[in-house]
């Protein structure tokens, strides 16, 4: 009897951090679980929360997503969730030293990159970040011209 493969959860981005690879060199990445209510499941479903603000926290051993608007969920009418409400981050705890070790850094940083769906669970990806100079920031958009100049031929 052969038994059937699991497949891997089908991931669909949510929400993106679109600045991230601009404002910083991104160096490890983490997928993280959060702690949600269900109106937040159901608004980031919707694609309804925004990164642009949005930053991680780390103390002793906790991890925390802040500043991560997602609106209120129209259904869920008094029950509703803050929409700025900080969000616990499931991980490891030898993932959480590390991300403290890393953001204790000078210019490191945890910076959140996306929200996806993996299978039926809301999911973070993070990374571990350098924040970029502004001569490494002038280069970049120096690349990028170059790149759509090239493109445009």
């Amino acid at each position: 009897s052969h038994r059937m493969h699991a497949m891997p959860p089908q991931e669909k981005n949510l929400v993106l951090h679109r600045r991230a690879s601009f404002e910083y060199e991104l160096l490890d990445r983490f997928e993280a679980g959060l702690q949600l209510l269900g109106s937040e499941v159901k608004s980031m479903r919707a694609g309804k929360a925004n990164l642009a603000e949005a930053f991680v926290r780390v103390d002793r051993n906790e991890a925390w997503l802040m500043r991560c608007h997602v609106a209120p969920y129209l259904e869920a009418n008094r029950f509703n969730h803050e929409a700025m409400r900080p969000k616990k981050l499931l991980l490891h705890r030898h993932q959480i030293s590390k991300l403290r070790k890393a953001s204790s850094e000078k210019g490191m940083t945890v910076v959140p990159l996306r929200l996806y769906l993996s299978g039926h669970l809301v999911k973070l990806e993070i990374a571990v970040g350098r924040g970029k100079k502004l001569h490494d920031k002038r280069h970049a958009i120096k690349e990028r011209e170059a790149k759509r100049q090239l493109r445009q031929r």
